[in-house]
């Protein structure tokens, strides 16, 4: 909300009223008395003789404390700066509006909802992966050079995006496009919820612009698919024979380590039960690389099983669409005018740019909301 020249007591009152009724929704929702009980008690877990005798086993502790803890401190800062809002209004004299004061206190409040935002968005995760990371593909899809130039803008945005939110993004594997843009590129997306928000990005993503490689300068509709799955730590259980593994190495191209294009480093898997086929080329030696694949083969094989369950789900709630990397979940429109839609929420944007600049936070809170009615049995979105 873009507040008026001058911001009055009239106009930001109503706003500190619903921050503060929101608060005290996610107070209630995220309960920070039991964080902090629990994060006592991983503290105390961490500082028992041996505790690093499991390396693994403690790395989920560890996590665990940091994910606890971040977000009850979060929540506190939170209600403190609502409340300080709340009583430099009361104080606040109307004669402030013309100097800035009240300007001051629209801009807090603007900080304030952007952060409440985030920790909404905790209420909207329910799978057991949403807390973690994740693994996105795009692949570009019919249509050549155009298509995979698409994918390469794609690849872009979820970069910047990820960036906008402080995750982490690493490439493991890109295949270079013939005269431009890629084929298709790996990469593990690092943060809070990292799977639980990527997750509403899966399905296929249609471009409609001016050709920039076609000399008749035609309009041009593209396609890139963009999967994810939740990157699976180790602890969590994945039978794979290895008798059912085709293991393949070649020579790395593009970036990667110091033996690129000189030695077999990079590495590609098929899983023959499922047909799936996982490569990685970006890591510095052929076994990194090859515990890199089988991490991101176990992760493809989880979501496999997610998106039967989802499709199970589907049926029984009488959807007809298939949900999952077939689905056309968006359009963007550069040419003759400027949109982009979200073809499951109806949400709009008319700044495009801005999109493949990263801007997506609002089409993700919209696909979290439409599941989370779903599965609470909401029919009516």
């Amino acid at each position: 909300m873009t507040p008026p020249e001058f911001a009055t007591r009239e106009d930001l009152a109503p706003r500190a009223a619903d921050l503060r009724a929101r608060v005290d929704m996610l107070e209630a929702y995220l309960d920070p008395a039991a964080l902090r009980v629990r994060q006592e008690v991983l503290e105390q877990e961490m500082q028992q003789p041996g505790f690093w005798d499991d390396p693994q086993a403690a790395s989920r502790v560890s996590s665990e404390h940091a994910a606890v803890r971040d977000r009850r401190v979060e929540y506190e800062q939170l209600a403190m700066d609502v409340s300080d809002l709340e009583d430099l209004l009361e104080v606040a004299d109307d004669g402030d509006e013309s100097d800035g004061f009240f300007q001051e206190i629209a801009d807090g409040l603007d900080r304030v909802e952007s952060l409440l935002a985030r920790l909404e968005e905790s209420r909207l995760f329910s799978g057991e992966h949403d807390a973690g990371n994740a693994v996105m593909t795009i692949n570009a899809g019919e249509g050549g050079t155009d298509a995979q130039d698409w994918a390469e803008m794609l690849m872009r945005m979820y970069m910047r995006w990820g960036e906008a939110r402080g995750f982490t993004t690493d490439i493991k594997e890109i295949q270079e496009g013939g005269e431009a843009g890629i084929k298709s590129v790996t990469m593990t997306v690092s943060g809070p919820s990292a799977y639980g928000l990527t997750s509403a990005e899966r399905g296929v993503h249609r471009l409609v612009r001016l050709s920039p490689f076609d000399s008749a300068h035609r309009r041009q509709t593209s396609f890139a698919a963009v999967d994810v799955a939740p990157l699976v730590s180790d602890d969590v259980i994945v039978e794979i024979d290895e008798k059912d593994l085709k293991i393949d190495t070649y020579r790395a191209s593009g970036a990667g380590g110091q033996h690129v294009n000189k030695t077999e480093s990079a590495v590609r898997i098929t899983h023959a039960p499922t047909g799936i086929v996982v490569q990685c080329q970006n890591e510095r030696s052929q076994m990194q690389n090859r515990a890199t694949a089988m991490s991101m083969l176990r992760s493809r094989i989880v979501q496999q099983e997610l998106e039967r369950r989802e499709e199970e789900a589907a049926r029984a709630r009488g959807e007809s669409l298939k949900i999952g990397f077939g689905s056309q979940i968006r359009s963007y429109v550069i040419h003759p005018y400027t949109l982009v839609k979200d073809l499951r929420t109806g949400v709009e944007v008319g700044n495009a740019q801005s999109v493949l600049d990263g801007e997506i936070d609002g089409f993700i809170r919209a696909e979290l909301e439409r599941r989370a009615k779903l599965d609470s049995g909401d029919q009516s979105s």
